[in-house]
């Protein structure tokens, strides 16, 4: 039979999005660059420097009917797929409130 093998020697992997923050807290500098993907070793000093936090709105759940290969066509992207729906919606304000003239209500 066997032998199980040891969780111990790998890092753990966090699930459903939740960080061990704790331990990356009591990370280097140098785990961190060693541990992180390709991608993340080559940005540079000054990328976060304007970064800023953006709170997530609250979402309310709705029942919306779509065309099934607008739903196909999401659902093939993968995961999260009602969340590219959503941009896709916020984008789509976005440029619609940009290029329309300004409304005037019946008061002006």
């Amino acid at each position: 039979m066997p032998k199980p093998s040891s969780r111990s020697a790998r890092p753990k992997t966090p699930s459903r999005g939740r960080a061990d923050l704790a331990r990356l807290r009591r990370m280097t500098e140098a785990e961190i660059e060693r541990t992180s993907p390709p991608e993340m070793r080559t940005i540079p000093d000054d990328f976060w420097k304007d970064a800023r936090v953006v709170v997530p709105v609250t979402k309310e759940a709705i029942s919306i009917r779509l065309d099934r290969d607008v739903i196909a066509w999401f659902r093939a992207t993968g995961p999260r797929f009602q969340s590219r729906i959503n941009a896709v919606l916020k984008s789509y304000i976005t440029h619609a409130d940009a290029s329309a003239p300004t409304r005037r209500t019946k008061a002006s």
